[in-house]
């Protein structure tokens, strides 16, 4: 930890019910920096700012603040404030004396309260509200009153759990500029935790990606946004059509059927990878000459700044195209990609690999369950080996006792002409599969795989 860091997150895990919440977190918070923890709702990132202000305790890791561990210190003794999503504002107290109850507590004399507390009140936008009860203010004049009563106490570091999720969108936007403004006045550094992807690119420094419980990358909003290091953080992150491809050798790539000039290097040669397209690069023309590849217009919709279309390319891909002209649905389009703004990412997996024992000749053990599959010659009964089966050969069934396993759609991710579902199992083991069913998050399926489908191999490979 090198001294421009203020917060420093160790190995940091936590279970619930023996349900892993967070698993061996590890990243620092740069002095003065506004870092933001995004992920969808049960992710983990809640969990992890209430660790580091103290309402939590760690199962395993340290929370190091100016290179001590915290992790033993109680709420109320950490240099450290936090604001909620429920303002939890005293609805006996008016503005000013919310704003002062922690200073009071403090004993700090009277007159620095009242200095304090008007400029903290000038700095919110509140400086004419001080008598006023809180009852009456609207949710973002009490949002700006409970960051005053958290910034008033000079903290080192401000905690804000998703403290704009009850607002409207209009003022949840202000505020967004609110709380930009307010940390460039103050120089402290602020944690924040969001679900919203725009607000996080909004305001943050850093972003820190969450899913699972797992960090899956940390950088910037345009490095988090143009540089995605899988398809959850592609998908999660703004609008984006994830395709499967082939790397056919440095800076050039097949997807869609088609060949591009890339950027992209040291991938190999015809190694699978995906690609992501953001719909705001993909230029779109009345005319074919120029064009990469042509489509026809599906639907054409006004979002406002831009006309939001899906197009069916000439090999049957659907791709999202924004642009500022709008194209009439039937029309044929010509469409072209830059080299610079095709994203290529490697594959986190080609097929399905699982643990299983052999039973017998033509029987395995794997998710909990027996599996007829052809053993090859020389394994015996007790082996451990590898079970691998590919997405497409998985088939989902409609009512889950149908299956040899049952299970519950996790994840969906739509890949152009098809869609890449994660499924969990019963037993919490994870299978992927490739479809052109339409399925929901939250759908109970039945699991089967073909015996001819399951192909073994030893461990050790």
């Amino acid at each position: 930890m090198t001294q421009d860091n203020i917060i420093d997150i160790q190995h940091l895990s936590k279970s619930f019910g023996g349900v892993k919440v967070l698993d061996d977190i590890n990243f620092y918070v740069r002095q003065g920096e506004f870092v933001t923890l995004l992920g969808p709702s049960g992710c983990g990132k809640t969990t992890l700012l209430r660790q580091i202000a103290g309402f939590i305790a760690p199962d395993e890791g340290r929370i190091l603040l100016e290179g001590k561990d915290i992790s033993g210190i109680p709420p109320y003794k950490r240099p450290l404030n936090t604001v909620f999503q429920r303002y939890a504002l005293f609805p006996h107290l008016d503005v000013f004396d919310n704003v002062a109850f922690g200073l009071k507590l403090q004993k700090v004399p009277r007159k620095e309260i009242e200095v304090r507390v008007t400029k903290m009140l000038k700095m919110v936008s509140m400086a004419d509200y001080e008598d006023r009860s809180v009852d009456s203010l609207s949710g973002g004049q009490q949002q700006r009153v409970a960051i005053a009563r958290a910034l008033v106490n000079y903290p080192k570091v401000l905690l804000l759990d998703e403290p704009l999720a009850a607002l409207d969108l209009k003022m949840r936007k202000d505020m967004q500029m609110e709380l930009k403004e307010i940390h460039r006045k103050m120089g402290i550094t602020f944690i924040y935790v969001t679900h919203d992807q725009e607000e996080a690119l909004t305001l943050s420094d850093t972003i820190v990606v969450f899913n699972e419980g797992r960090i899956q990358q940390i950088g910037t909003p345009a490095d988090i946004y143009n540089e995605p290091v899988n398809s959850f953080v592609a998908d999660f992150i703004g609008e984006s059509t994830i395709l499967n491809g082939t790397m056919i050798r440095d800076r050039r790539v097949e997807f869609m059927g088609h060949e591009f000039d890339c950027v992209d290097e040291g991938f190999g040669e015809n190694v699978p990878v995906d690609v992501v397209v953001r719909p705001e690069d993909v230029y779109i023309m009345n005319q074919l000459e120029g064009a990469q590849f042509s489509g026809v217009v599906k639907s054409c919709i006004f979002k406002g700044v831009h006309y939001e279309m899906f197009v069916e390319t000439d090999n049957g891909f659907e791709l999202m195209v924004q642009d500022y002209n709008a194209f009439e649905p039937g029309s044929t389009v010509g469409l072209l990609i830059r080299p610079g703004d095709i994203q290529v990412m490697r594959k986190e997996r080609t097929c399905n690999t699982v643990e299983a024992v052999v039973e017998d000749g033509s029987h395995i053990k794997m998710l909990g369950c027996n599996w007829e599959c052809e053993v090859p010659e020389g394994f015996t009964p007790g082996d451990e080996v590898l079970a691998e089966f590919d997405f497409e050969k998985v088939e989902l069934l409609d009512n889950r006792e149908d299956g040899k396993l049952g299970g519950e759609v996790h994840f969906l991710l739509y890949k152009g002409d098809h869609y890449h579902l994660t499924i969990l199992t019963d037993d919490g083991d994870h299978l992927w599969v490739d479809t052109n069913d339409i399925w929901d998050k939250g759908d109970l399926v039945g699991i089967e795989i073909a015996p001819a489908d399951i192909k073994l191999k030893r461990r050790n490979g």
